[in-house]
Protein backbone atom coordinates (compact mmCIF):
# COMPACT_ATOMS: atom_id res chain seq x y z
CA UNK A 1 0.00 0.00 0.00
CA UNK A 2 1.90 3.73 -0.94
CA UNK A 3 1.41 6.50 0.99
CA UNK A 4 0.13 9.44 -1.06
CA UNK A 5 1.49 12.70 -0.04
CA UNK A 6 -1.29 15.34 -0.35
CA UNK A 7 -1.07 17.83 -2.60
CA UNK A 8 -1.07 21.12 -0.50
CA UNK A 9 2.13 19.85 1.25
CA UNK A 10 3.57 18.83 -2.66
CA UNK A 11 3.09 22.82 -2.72
CA UNK A 12 4.53 23.80 0.50
CA UNK A 13 7.88 21.85 -0.89
CA UNK A 14 7.65 23.47 -3.73
CA UNK A 15 7.52 27.39 -2.44
CA UNK A 16 10.00 26.65 0.29
CA UNK A 17 12.72 25.32 -2.46
CA UNK A 18 11.82 28.49 -4.67
CA UNK A 19 12.19 30.51 -0.64
CA UNK A 20 16.05 28.63 0.16
CA UNK A 21 18.29 30.09 -2.56
CA UNK A 22 16.78 34.26 -1.76
CA UNK A 23 17.76 33.36 2.03
CA UNK A 24 21.22 31.85 1.18
CA UNK A 25 21.79 34.78 -1.15
CA UNK A 26 21.22 37.16 2.03
CA UNK A 27 24.12 35.89 3.96
CA UNK A 28 26.17 33.79 1.42
CA UNK A 29 28.56 37.25 0.89
CA UNK A 30 29.70 37.03 4.57
CA UNK A 31 32.06 34.75 3.81
CA UNK A 32 33.08 35.47 0.15
CA UNK A 33 33.63 39.18 1.36
CA UNK A 34 37.89 38.59 1.51
CA UNK A 35 37.47 36.87 -1.57
CA UNK A 36 35.77 39.30 -3.61
CA UNK A 37 37.45 42.25 -2.50
CA UNK A 38 41.13 40.89 -3.17
CA UNK A 39 39.84 39.44 -6.97
CA UNK A 40 37.64 43.04 -7.53
CA UNK A 41 39.96 45.46 -5.63
CA UNK A 42 36.44 46.30 -4.01
CA UNK A 43 36.74 49.62 -1.35
CA UNK A 44 35.28 49.27 2.09
CA UNK A 45 32.43 51.12 0.61
CA UNK A 46 31.74 49.03 -2.45
CA UNK A 47 32.17 46.46 -0.70
CA UNK A 48 28.96 47.33 1.73
CA UNK A 49 26.97 48.56 -1.15
CA UNK A 50 27.86 44.74 -2.90
CA UNK A 51 25.90 43.17 0.91
CA UNK A 52 24.00 46.07 1.48
CA UNK A 53 21.70 46.81 -1.97
CA UNK A 54 20.27 42.96 -1.72
CA UNK A 55 18.30 43.41 1.49
CA UNK A 56 17.85 47.22 0.55
CA UNK A 57 16.21 47.94 -2.07
CA UNK A 58 14.58 44.55 -1.23
CA UNK A 59 12.96 45.75 1.74
CA UNK A 60 11.31 49.03 -0.80
CA UNK A 61 10.21 46.34 -2.91
CA UNK A 62 8.51 43.82 -0.68
CA UNK A 63 5.60 45.41 0.10
CA UNK A 64 4.24 46.54 -3.44
CA UNK A 65 4.98 43.05 -4.98
CA UNK A 66 3.31 41.64 -1.95
CA UNK A 67 0.32 44.04 -3.09
CA UNK A 68 0.74 43.29 -6.69
CA UNK A 69 1.01 39.18 -5.80
CA UNK A 70 -2.86 39.69 -4.37
CA UNK A 71 -3.94 41.63 -6.95
CA UNK A 72 -2.79 39.29 -10.02
CA UNK A 73 -1.99 35.89 -8.41
CA UNK A 74 0.78 34.42 -6.32
CA UNK A 75 1.62 31.81 -9.35
CA UNK A 76 2.51 34.12 -11.76
CA UNK A 77 4.35 36.78 -10.01
CA UNK A 78 6.29 34.03 -8.11
CA UNK A 79 7.62 32.26 -11.86
CA UNK A 80 8.30 35.72 -12.58
CA UNK A 81 10.49 36.14 -9.56
CA UNK A 82 12.06 32.59 -10.09
CA UNK A 83 13.13 33.78 -14.02
CA UNK A 84 14.35 37.07 -13.15
CA UNK A 85 16.41 35.99 -9.94
CA UNK A 86 18.20 32.96 -12.27
CA UNK A 87 19.41 35.54 -14.67
CA UNK A 88 20.53 37.77 -12.08
CA UNK A 89 22.50 35.18 -10.52
CA UNK A 90 23.94 34.42 -13.57
CA UNK A 91 25.11 38.03 -14.60
CA UNK A 92 26.22 38.15 -11.00
CA UNK A 93 28.36 35.48 -11.19
CA UNK A 94 30.04 36.50 -14.14
CA UNK A 95 30.51 40.52 -13.08
CA UNK A 96 34.08 41.86 -13.79
CA UNK A 97 33.86 45.16 -12.03
CA UNK A 98 32.14 45.90 -8.00
CA UNK A 99 30.05 48.40 -9.96
CA UNK A 100 28.31 45.75 -11.97
CA UNK A 101 28.23 42.88 -9.42
CA UNK A 102 25.99 45.85 -7.53
CA UNK A 103 24.20 46.27 -10.33
CA UNK A 104 23.63 42.36 -10.55
CA UNK A 105 22.55 42.41 -7.09
CA UNK A 106 19.78 44.88 -7.26
CA UNK A 107 18.43 42.78 -9.93
CA UNK A 108 18.48 39.62 -7.43
CA UNK A 109 17.00 42.31 -4.59
CA UNK A 110 14.07 42.53 -7.62
CA UNK A 111 13.43 38.94 -8.64
CA UNK A 112 14.00 37.93 -4.57
CA UNK A 113 10.93 40.88 -3.68
CA UNK A 114 8.84 38.76 -6.45
CA UNK A 115 9.44 35.57 -4.57
CA UNK A 116 9.50 36.47 -0.88
CA UNK A 117 5.91 37.54 -0.32
CA UNK A 118 4.46 34.95 -2.75
CA UNK A 119 5.82 32.47 -0.33
CA UNK A 120 4.21 33.64 2.79
CA UNK A 121 0.78 34.16 0.64
CA UNK A 122 0.87 30.91 -0.95
CA UNK A 123 1.32 29.45 2.50
CA UNK A 124 -1.75 31.12 4.34
CA UNK A 125 -4.69 30.16 0.98
CA UNK A 126 -3.00 26.37 1.47
CA UNK A 127 -3.35 25.93 4.79
CA UNK A 128 -7.02 26.93 6.40
CA UNK A 129 -6.39 24.48 9.16
CA UNK A 130 -4.64 26.02 12.32
CA UNK A 131 -2.75 23.24 13.29
CA UNK A 132 -1.49 22.66 9.67
CA UNK A 133 -0.83 25.95 8.84
CA UNK A 134 1.59 26.89 12.40
CA UNK A 135 3.04 23.39 11.27
CA UNK A 136 3.62 24.67 7.47
CA UNK A 137 5.15 28.11 8.78
CA UNK A 138 7.19 26.23 11.25
CA UNK A 139 8.64 24.80 8.32
CA UNK A 140 8.85 27.60 6.36
CA UNK A 141 10.78 29.32 9.19
CA UNK A 142 13.50 26.29 9.82
CA UNK A 143 14.06 26.79 5.55
CA UNK A 144 14.83 30.33 5.91
CA UNK A 145 16.74 30.08 9.17
CA UNK A 146 18.78 26.94 8.01
CA UNK A 147 18.99 28.77 4.22
CA UNK A 148 20.97 31.56 6.03
CA UNK A 149 22.77 30.00 7.95
CA UNK A 150 23.45 27.22 4.93
CA UNK A 151 24.87 30.63 3.24
CA UNK A 152 28.14 31.22 5.02
CA UNK A 153 28.78 26.69 4.80
CA UNK A 154 27.77 26.63 1.16
CA UNK A 155 29.89 30.16 0.15
CA UNK A 156 32.96 28.56 2.07
CA UNK A 157 32.91 25.22 0.33
CA UNK A 158 32.41 26.62 -2.97
CA UNK A 159 35.33 29.13 -2.07
CA UNK A 160 37.42 26.35 -1.28
CA UNK A 161 37.33 25.14 -5.38
CA UNK A 162 36.30 27.80 -7.27
CA UNK A 163 36.09 31.25 -7.85
CA UNK A 164 33.55 33.82 -5.49
CA UNK A 165 31.20 33.80 -8.28
CA UNK A 166 30.21 30.74 -7.73
CA UNK A 167 28.76 31.00 -4.64
CA UNK A 168 25.76 33.07 -7.42
CA UNK A 169 26.08 30.60 -10.09
CA UNK A 170 24.62 27.81 -7.98
CA UNK A 171 21.12 29.21 -7.92
CA UNK A 172 21.23 28.74 -11.80
CA UNK A 173 20.09 25.01 -11.59
CA UNK A 174 18.25 25.81 -8.57
CA UNK A 175 15.57 27.33 -10.46
CA UNK A 176 16.11 25.46 -13.35
CA UNK A 177 14.55 22.81 -10.88
CA UNK A 178 12.23 24.59 -8.90
CA UNK A 179 10.40 26.78 -11.74
CA UNK A 180 8.77 23.55 -13.32
CA UNK A 181 7.89 22.61 -9.78
CA UNK A 182 6.08 25.52 -9.05
CA UNK A 183 4.81 25.60 -12.42
CA UNK A 184 3.20 21.76 -12.35
CA UNK A 185 1.75 22.23 -8.81
CA UNK A 186 0.32 25.08 -7.78
CA UNK A 187 -3.24 25.98 -9.16
CA UNK A 188 -3.52 28.09 -11.95
CA UNK A 189 -6.54 29.73 -10.98
CA UNK A 190 -6.67 31.67 -7.48
CA UNK A 191 -9.13 34.55 -5.73
CA UNK A 192 -7.32 37.53 -5.99
CA UNK A 193 -8.58 40.89 -5.36
CA UNK A 194 -9.89 43.66 -6.69
CA UNK A 195 -8.80 46.98 -7.69
CA UNK A 196 -5.65 48.36 -9.44
CA UNK A 197 -2.02 48.30 -8.72
CA UNK A 198 -0.74 51.56 -9.00
CA UNK A 199 2.98 51.24 -9.61
CA UNK A 200 3.60 55.74 -9.40
CA UNK A 201 2.61 54.48 -5.69
CA UNK A 202 4.99 51.64 -5.52
CA UNK A 203 7.93 53.92 -6.69
CA UNK A 204 6.96 56.39 -4.05
CA UNK A 205 7.47 53.78 -0.98
CA UNK A 206 10.68 52.90 -2.68
CA UNK A 207 12.34 56.45 -3.31
CA UNK A 208 11.34 57.59 -0.08
CA UNK A 209 12.70 54.16 2.03
CA UNK A 210 15.82 54.21 -0.05
CA UNK A 211 16.56 57.59 0.67
CA UNK A 212 16.03 57.69 4.23
CA UNK A 213 18.22 54.61 4.45
CA UNK A 214 21.03 56.14 2.39
CA UNK A 215 20.72 59.15 4.18
CA UNK A 216 21.21 57.36 7.25
CA UNK A 217 23.76 55.41 5.92
CA UNK A 218 25.86 58.25 4.42
CA UNK A 219 25.42 60.38 7.49
CA UNK A 220 27.15 57.20 10.17
CA UNK A 221 29.91 56.08 7.48
CA UNK A 222 31.01 59.97 6.37
CA UNK A 223 30.71 59.05 3.02
CA UNK A 224 29.35 62.48 2.17
CA UNK A 225 28.99 65.81 3.94
CA UNK A 226 26.18 66.04 6.82
CA UNK A 227 24.45 68.57 5.82
CA UNK A 228 23.82 66.46 2.40
CA UNK A 229 23.73 63.13 3.89
CA UNK A 230 20.67 64.75 6.44
CA UNK A 231 18.93 66.38 3.36
CA UNK A 232 18.44 62.95 1.55
CA UNK A 233 17.13 61.34 4.56
CA UNK A 234 14.79 64.20 4.97
CA UNK A 235 13.71 63.88 1.89
CA UNK A 236 12.78 60.16 2.00
CA UNK A 237 11.12 60.87 5.41
CA UNK A 238 9.11 63.32 3.65
CA UNK A 239 8.07 61.32 0.77
CA UNK A 240 7.36 58.32 3.26
CA UNK A 241 4.66 60.56 5.33
CA UNK A 242 3.74 61.42 2.07
CA UNK A 243 3.16 57.60 0.78
CA UNK A 244 1.26 57.28 4.22
CA UNK A 245 -0.93 60.34 3.82
CA UNK A 246 -1.83 58.93 0.46
CA UNK A 247 -2.37 55.13 1.49
CA UNK A 248 -4.90 56.28 4.58
CA UNK A 249 -7.19 58.11 1.49
CA UNK A 250 -6.90 55.85 -1.11
CA UNK A 251 -10.03 53.46 -1.05
CA UNK A 252 -8.04 50.63 -2.13
CA UNK A 253 -4.75 51.42 -0.46
CA UNK A 254 -0.97 49.51 -1.94
CA UNK A 255 -0.44 48.89 2.08
CA UNK A 256 -3.19 48.18 4.26
CA UNK A 257 -2.25 50.41 7.15
CA UNK A 258 -4.53 49.45 9.79
CA UNK A 259 -2.37 46.20 9.90
CA UNK A 260 -0.33 47.91 12.25
CA UNK A 261 -2.94 48.82 14.83
CA UNK A 262 -2.60 44.74 15.68
CA UNK A 263 -0.38 44.44 18.59
CA UNK A 264 0.85 40.75 17.13
CA UNK A 265 1.82 42.38 13.75
CA UNK A 266 3.35 45.59 15.41
CA UNK A 267 5.18 42.98 17.32
CA UNK A 268 6.57 41.02 15.13
CA UNK A 269 7.90 43.56 12.49
CA UNK A 270 9.63 44.95 15.21
CA UNK A 271 11.28 41.81 15.96
CA UNK A 272 12.04 41.12 12.86
CA UNK A 273 13.70 44.75 12.28
CA UNK A 274 15.53 44.23 15.45
CA UNK A 275 16.55 40.97 15.28
CA UNK A 276 17.51 40.31 11.64
CA UNK A 277 19.58 43.59 12.07
CA UNK A 278 21.72 41.94 15.04
CA UNK A 279 21.74 38.51 13.53
CA UNK A 280 23.57 39.69 10.23
CA UNK A 281 25.81 42.38 11.41
CA UNK A 282 27.55 39.84 14.57
CA UNK A 283 27.37 37.17 11.07
CA UNK A 284 29.18 39.85 9.21
CA UNK A 285 31.81 40.12 11.38
CA UNK A 286 32.59 36.57 12.57
CA UNK A 287 33.13 35.87 8.91
CA UNK A 288 35.37 38.33 8.50
CA UNK A 289 37.00 37.90 11.78
CA UNK A 290 37.57 33.88 11.32
CA UNK A 291 39.24 34.73 7.85
CA UNK A 292 40.96 37.91 8.00
CA UNK A 293 42.26 37.80 12.10
CA UNK A 294 42.19 34.07 12.66
CA UNK A 295 43.42 32.62 9.39
CA UNK A 296 40.73 30.38 8.47
CA UNK A 297 40.10 29.39 4.95
CA UNK A 298 36.46 30.30 3.49
CA UNK A 299 35.38 26.68 4.05
CA UNK A 300 37.25 26.44 7.62
CA UNK A 301 34.93 29.57 8.75
CA UNK A 302 31.73 28.03 7.40
CA UNK A 303 32.33 25.21 9.65
CA UNK A 304 32.97 26.92 12.00
CA UNK A 305 29.14 28.33 12.07
CA UNK A 306 27.66 24.91 11.40
CA UNK A 307 25.99 25.27 15.44
CA UNK A 308 23.85 28.40 14.32
CA UNK A 309 22.48 26.38 10.73
CA UNK A 310 21.67 23.23 12.27
CA UNK A 311 19.89 24.65 15.71
CA UNK A 312 18.21 27.12 13.65
CA UNK A 313 16.86 24.36 11.68
CA UNK A 314 15.07 22.86 14.80
CA UNK A 315 13.48 26.22 15.88
CA UNK A 316 11.07 27.18 12.79
CA UNK A 317 9.18 23.40 13.79
CA UNK A 318 9.67 24.06 17.24
CA UNK A 319 8.38 27.43 17.02
CA UNK A 320 5.38 25.89 15.42
CA UNK A 321 4.41 23.16 18.60
CA UNK A 322 5.52 25.77 21.54
CA UNK A 323 2.99 28.53 20.33
CA UNK A 324 0.32 26.38 20.65
CA UNK A 325 1.48 25.15 23.91
CA UNK A 326 2.52 28.04 25.68
CA UNK A 327 1.38 31.18 23.44
CA UNK A 328 3.22 33.57 21.25
CA UNK A 329 3.56 35.93 24.63
CA UNK A 330 5.87 33.72 26.47
CA UNK A 331 7.89 32.12 23.38
CA UNK A 332 8.44 35.36 21.74
CA UNK A 333 9.87 37.60 24.67
CA UNK A 334 11.71 34.20 26.28
CA UNK A 335 13.62 33.40 23.21
CA UNK A 336 14.64 37.08 22.91
CA UNK A 337 15.91 36.64 26.62
CA UNK A 338 17.65 33.77 25.91
CA UNK A 339 19.59 35.09 22.69
CA UNK A 340 20.56 38.48 24.04
CA UNK A 341 22.17 36.16 27.24
CA UNK A 342 24.13 33.60 24.22
CA UNK A 343 25.02 36.78 22.21
CA UNK A 344 26.44 38.36 25.94
CA UNK A 345 28.66 35.15 26.45
CA UNK A 346 29.90 35.00 22.99
CA UNK A 347 30.97 38.36 23.68
CA UNK A 348 33.30 37.49 26.71
CA UNK A 349 34.20 33.98 25.19
CA UNK A 350 37.75 33.60 23.38
CA UNK A 351 37.33 32.54 19.62
CA UNK A 352 40.91 31.76 19.73
CA UNK A 353 40.12 29.09 21.86
CA UNK A 354 36.67 28.18 21.65
CA UNK A 355 36.28 24.74 23.21
CA UNK A 356 32.62 23.60 24.26
CA UNK A 357 31.57 26.99 24.94
CA UNK A 358 31.31 28.71 21.92
CA UNK A 359 29.56 25.98 19.80
CA UNK A 360 26.98 25.46 22.33
CA UNK A 361 26.39 29.54 22.70
CA UNK A 362 26.04 29.49 18.61
CA UNK A 363 23.60 27.20 18.78
CA UNK A 364 21.68 28.42 21.45
CA UNK A 365 21.95 31.82 19.26
CA UNK A 366 20.32 30.17 16.36
CA UNK A 367 17.55 28.19 18.32
CA UNK A 368 16.14 31.15 19.80
CA UNK A 369 16.24 33.68 17.05
CA UNK A 370 14.58 30.88 14.76
CA UNK A 371 11.98 30.27 17.36
CA UNK A 372 10.96 33.54 18.52
CA UNK A 373 11.13 34.76 14.84
CA UNK A 374 8.76 32.33 13.74
CA UNK A 375 6.66 32.28 16.69
CA UNK A 376 6.29 35.47 15.37
CA UNK A 377 5.60 34.77 11.61
CA UNK A 378 2.19 32.22 13.18
CA UNK A 379 0.91 34.84 14.77
CA UNK A 380 1.45 37.38 11.98
CA UNK A 381 0.07 35.57 9.12
CA UNK A 382 -2.96 34.40 11.11
CA UNK A 383 -3.92 37.51 12.43
CA UNK A 384 -5.21 38.60 8.42
CA UNK A 385 -7.58 37.31 6.04
CA UNK A 386 -6.22 35.01 3.42
CA UNK A 387 -7.00 37.46 1.28
CA UNK A 388 -4.41 39.48 2.33
CA UNK A 389 -1.76 37.01 2.69
CA UNK A 390 0.53 38.26 0.19
CA UNK A 391 0.58 42.07 1.88
CA UNK A 392 1.31 40.54 5.27
CA UNK A 393 3.65 38.67 4.46
CA UNK A 394 5.38 40.90 2.52
CA UNK A 395 5.03 43.94 5.90
CA UNK A 396 6.78 41.08 7.51
CA UNK A 397 10.11 40.31 5.08
CA UNK A 398 10.35 43.92 4.44
CA UNK A 399 11.05 44.57 8.48
CA UNK A 400 13.45 41.19 7.79
CA UNK A 401 15.12 42.98 4.51
CA UNK A 402 15.23 46.31 6.04
CA UNK A 403 16.52 44.94 9.14
CA UNK A 404 19.22 42.79 7.35
CA UNK A 405 20.19 45.94 5.41
CA UNK A 406 20.31 48.09 8.46
CA UNK A 407 22.32 46.01 10.70
CA UNK A 408 25.33 45.62 7.63
CA UNK A 409 25.49 49.43 7.54
CA UNK A 410 25.45 50.18 10.98
CA UNK A 411 27.92 47.34 12.26
CA UNK A 412 29.97 47.88 9.06
CA UNK A 413 30.39 51.85 9.57
CA UNK A 414 30.88 51.04 13.69
CA UNK A 415 33.62 48.36 12.44
CA UNK A 416 35.35 50.77 10.20
CA UNK A 417 35.05 53.28 12.26
CA UNK A 418 36.74 51.68 15.01
CA UNK A 419 39.21 49.99 13.16
CA UNK A 420 40.51 53.54 11.55
CA UNK A 421 41.00 54.75 15.28
CA UNK A 422 42.63 51.75 16.16
CA UNK A 423 45.28 50.32 13.53
CA UNK A 424 49.03 51.68 14.21
CA UNK A 425 50.36 51.94 10.84
CA UNK A 426 53.96 51.98 10.26
CA UNK A 427 55.47 55.55 9.91
CA UNK A 428 57.20 54.52 6.16
CA UNK A 429 53.67 54.20 4.47
CA UNK A 430 52.83 56.88 1.82
CA UNK A 431 50.38 59.08 3.14
CA UNK A 432 47.99 57.67 0.17
CA UNK A 433 48.44 54.03 1.46
CA UNK A 434 47.94 54.96 4.85
CA UNK A 435 44.65 56.58 4.34
CA UNK A 436 43.84 53.24 2.35
CA UNK A 437 44.67 50.94 4.28
CA UNK A 438 42.91 52.06 7.22
CA UNK A 439 38.97 52.19 6.43
CA UNK A 440 38.86 48.82 6.69
CA UNK A 441 40.61 44.91 7.37
CA UNK A 442 39.82 44.57 3.66
CA UNK A 443 41.55 47.74 2.44
CA UNK A 444 44.43 46.70 4.47
CA UNK A 445 44.75 43.36 2.91
CA UNK A 446 44.61 45.12 -1.00
CA UNK A 447 47.60 47.60 -0.22
CA UNK A 448 49.36 44.56 1.93
CA UNK A 449 50.03 42.88 -1.66
CA UNK A 450 51.59 46.29 -2.98
CA UNK A 451 54.19 46.40 -0.04
CA UNK A 452 57.68 44.11 0.18
CA UNK A 453 56.78 40.95 2.69
CA UNK A 454 58.30 42.45 6.52
CA UNK A 455 56.17 45.65 5.47
CA UNK A 456 53.04 43.55 4.03
CA UNK A 457 52.91 41.04 7.35
CA UNK A 458 53.64 43.93 9.68
CA UNK A 459 50.53 45.96 8.13
CA UNK A 460 48.57 42.73 8.67
CA UNK A 461 49.33 41.96 11.88
CA UNK A 462 48.30 45.65 12.83
CA UNK A 463 44.99 45.26 11.08
CA UNK A 464 44.31 41.97 13.03
CA UNK A 465 44.72 43.72 16.54
CA UNK A 466 42.72 46.83 15.32
CA UNK A 467 40.04 44.38 14.07
CA UNK A 468 39.61 42.06 16.80
CA UNK A 469 39.44 44.93 19.37
CA UNK A 470 36.12 45.55 18.54
CA UNK A 471 34.43 42.27 18.55
CA UNK A 472 33.76 42.21 22.06
CA UNK A 473 31.72 45.85 21.62
CA UNK A 474 29.47 44.49 18.86
CA UNK A 475 28.49 40.92 20.22
CA UNK A 476 27.64 42.96 23.14
CA UNK A 477 25.78 45.61 21.60
CA UNK A 478 23.64 42.77 19.55
CA UNK A 479 22.71 41.68 22.99
CA UNK A 480 21.72 44.84 24.27
CA UNK A 481 19.25 45.43 21.19
CA UNK A 482 17.90 41.52 21.80
CA UNK A 483 17.28 42.13 25.16
CA UNK A 484 15.31 45.80 24.76
CA UNK A 485 13.15 44.00 22.00
CA UNK A 486 12.03 41.47 24.55
CA UNK A 487 10.86 44.68 26.62
CA UNK A 488 8.69 45.37 23.83
CA UNK A 489 7.60 42.33 23.01
CA UNK A 490 6.21 41.31 26.38
CA UNK A 491 4.81 45.23 26.59
CA UNK A 492 2.65 44.44 23.11
CA UNK A 493 1.96 40.80 23.58
CA UNK A 494 1.23 41.10 27.43
CA UNK A 495 -2.62 40.41 26.44
CA UNK A 496 -2.70 37.76 24.18
CA UNK A 497 -3.00 34.02 24.49
CA UNK A 498 -2.73 31.23 21.75
CA UNK A 499 -6.83 31.29 21.35
CA UNK A 500 -6.46 34.86 21.01
CA UNK A 501 -3.90 35.02 18.63
CA UNK A 502 -5.84 33.07 16.23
Amino acid sequence: MFFVIPRRWLMLLAVMLAFLPVVIDMTILHIAVPSLTLALSASANEVLWIIDIYPLLMAGLLVPMGTLADRIGHRRLLLTGLGIFGTASLLAALAPTPALLIAARALLALGGSMIMPCVLGIIRRTFEDERERAMALGLWGATGAAGAALGPLIGGALLEHFWWGSAFLINVPIMLVVMPLVYLLLPRTEETTSGQWAPWQAVLLIAGMLSLVYGIKAAFGATQPLYMAISVALSGLVLLLAFVRLQLRAPQPLLDLSLFSRPAILAGIIMAVVASGALAGVELTLAQELQYVMDKTPLQAGIFMIPIMAAAALGGPVAGHLSHLCGLHAVASLSLVIAAAALAGLALSDFHHPGLTVPLLLALLGLTLSIGLTASSIAIMSSVDASKGGAAGSMEATAYELGSGLGITLFGVFLSSVYSHTIVLALDMTPSQARHAARSIGDTHVVARDLAEPQARALIEAGKAAFSSSHSILLMTAAALLAALSIVVVYLLREYSTHQEH
